[in-house]
């Protein structure tokens, strides 16, 4: 392999892995804070897609404004499910939430076909050229793609760790029962993370579908790689799950040479079986309590 295709492997794999960041970091929140893994996050994603393109084809606004009523959409539908499902499984096994979340994901795909049919959909995107740096490819609208999500990563952590909102959240996540004896309101602050939850995976599905297409099994498909960079960064942490994604999407962008496009899916099950059998704490080594 030339330093070429090395580097236009590298660019691909960095983008990838930024805007699988965002339903990473989505939901180590969820897992840090509620204590299991959202399944529904991939057809949150989804949801976010859809909105967009249903907004652009019907109203005919521009993507920005199409992705904004997008992010206000899907936060609605995350804070819904939180109040009527989570909410009331709080204190029960985990194994309960993460399968009222795989049923959640299922009924979100399905009203979704059913409204949209099956059909794979895009946006309303300018054609245009790639910048070619001595057969370094690079198009306008990845780097579009990479500094929007770069964006929204930047504004999340900013919430998380400068302001009350975060210093709230992480005394949660810490302990629940002392954070409540402290006079933190739960109720709301959850609320408030699920809608963070839903504006985070939509903006998520807009990225992705600007980078390739929007079908119904997009979240879905998805969903391994966020769910494998989330245990590769270490569980319950927002800078982990970054990292996570961008190793992993560099590693399988590398391994396509080698194995080809079809096995990008199948190097993320071995990358989470790995960690989970050699390091279940994942890159960041933060040891996580199960309740």
């Amino acid at each position: 392999m030339t330093w070429i295709a090395f580097a236009n492997l590298l660019i691909n794999g960095l983008i990838e892995g930024l805007v699988v960041a965002l339903p990473a970091l989505a939901m180590t929140l969820v897992m840090g804070v509620n204590r299991f893994p959202n399944a529904a996050t991939g057809d949150f994603l989804t949801t976010g897609a859809y909105a967009a393109v249903a907004v652009q084809m019907l109203g005919g606004w521009p993507l920005w404004a199409a992705a904004l009523a997008s992010m206000a959409a899907t936060a609605v539908v995350s804070a819904g499910s939180y109040t009527l499902i989570f909410r009331k499984l709080a204190g029960r096994p985990m194994v309960s939430s993460m399968l009222a979340a795989i049923g959640l994901g299922f009924l979100l795909r399905s009203l979704i076909s059913f409204f949209a049919g099956h059909d794979q959909r895009t946006f309303d995107l300018p054609l245009v050229r790639a910048w070619n740096f001595g057969g370094v490819r690079l198009l306008p609208t990845d780097v579009a793609i990479a500094g929007i999500a770069v964006l929204c990563l930047l504004v999340v952590f900013v919430l998380i760790y400068k302001t009350s909102f975060g210093r709230q959240l992480r005394a949660v996540a810490d302990s629940a029962d002392l954070a409540r004896a402290s006079g933190i309101r739960a109720g709301g602050l959850m609320l408030s993370l699920w809608v963070l939850v839903g504006a985070l995976s939509a903006i998520g599905g807009v990225l992705l579908g600007m980078k390739a297409i929007v079908s119904p099994e997009m979240g879905w498909e998805s969903l391994i790689p966020a769910f494998a960079a989330m245990v590769l960064g270490g569980i319950g942490s927002p800078v982990g799950a970054v990292l996570g994604a961008l190793l992993l999407c560099v590693a399988q962008e590398l391994a396509v040479p080698l194995l080809g496009p079809s096995y990008k899916l199948v190097l993320s099950f071995v990358v989470l079986a790995l960690v989970l059998l050699l390091r279940p704490a994942g890159i960041m080594g933060r040891v996580q309590l199960v309740r």
